[in-house]
């Protein structure tokens, strides 16, 4: 008996000292019926709740919605004090990169499941553990949850106000048709920021329906900081190809920017298609709310 309580209390304190990873100032989330979307230094994360008992049926309910099949490996993980199942995969992006998703199963303390996924280029159990047990129990602060309906975003410490037409298309991904896209995360420091960018990069290159046109390093001001960034050019491929615009737009302009802004890293995509509107400044409107570029004259 003493030595069953030993191993239980060994394996809360290692839980408890598990607990330093989310700073919820690198933390957003944004809620959409019955899903809530997360992102954490490039972390995706969705919780979602089922009124399915955790049993083999209810399990078997909450598979069903997640695709996954009999054949794939179930497993638990030791440090985590909660009935759950975890299904992993791991898929080779490139010979530097490898796609993660762990998606627990896991009975939440209404005696329903919580599925909660992760998915990532980087494994992190530790953010796992602690990311799920303040979700279940409700512990994220409202200010990290921005509204489904945008009027203004929380842009790295700093409110902007955009227009009625602009969207979210992911979490921290921001949309104003004609005006350009962004999207961003939050980082622990400037590894983390440029792991992430450079992971982002790479998948847009590997995509098949577009080409690489042009790359460069230029020189911007990102929210009053001057620093480089890698500015490519990409061509659509043929008519069928996702990134056509609506419009008949055939070139995207992305720049790529990872630096410190107001004590904190970010990691941050802005984009616009060659037909968008574009100022005198090179940039459509919602860039222009972040950046501009360095010139000879104003270096």
């Amino acid at each position: 008996m003493k030595l069953k309580l030993l191993i239980i209390f060994t394996s809360i304190l290692t839980y408890s000292f598990a607990q330093k990873k989310i700073v919820f100032d690198r933390l957003q989330a944004i809620e959409n019926n019955d899903l809530t979307f997360y992102d954490i230094e490039g972390i995706r994360i969705t919780k979602q709740n089922f009124n399915y008992s955790f049993d083999k049926r209810g399990l078997r309910k909450a598979y069903r919605k997640y695709r996954i099949k009999r054949k794939e490996v179930k497993t638990k993980d030791s440090l985590l004090p909660y009935k759950h199942v975890l299904v992993t995969t791991k898929t080779k992006i490139n010979e530097e990169y490898n796609q993660y998703s762990a998606i627990y199963f896991i009975e939440n303390p209404k005696k329903g499941i919580s599925v909660i996924y992760f998915n990532s280029y980087k494994k992190d159990r530790i953010l796992e553990r602690e990311f799920i047990n303040l979700a279940l129990h409700n512990k994220i602060p409202k200010r990290c949850f921005a509204e489904p309906k945008i009027t203004m975003i929380d842009f790295v410490g700093r409110f902007i106000k955009l227009g009625s037409s602009c969207n979210w298309m992911d979490i921290n991904n921001v949309q104003c048709p004609g005006y350009g896209q962004m999207n961003w995360s939050v980082h622990e420091n400037l590894k983390s920021a440029q792991q992430a960018l450079h992971y982002q990069l790479t998948i847009t290159k590997l995509k098949s329906d577009i080409r690489l046109k042009s790359e460069e390093q230029v020189s911007i001001e990102f929210e009053g900081v001057t620093t480089k960034a890698t500015k490519i050019e990409y061509v659509t491929k043929g008519g069928t190809s996702f990134l056509i615009s609506l419009s008949g737009a055939k070139t995207l302009n992305v720049y790529y920017v990872a630096c410190k802004v107001r004590n904190h890293y970010v990691s941050c995509v802005l984009s616009f298609w060659n037909n968008d509107a574009i100022r005198k400044s090179g940039l459509p409107p919602l860039l222009e709310e972040v950046m501009k570029i360095k010139t000879s004259t104003n270096k």
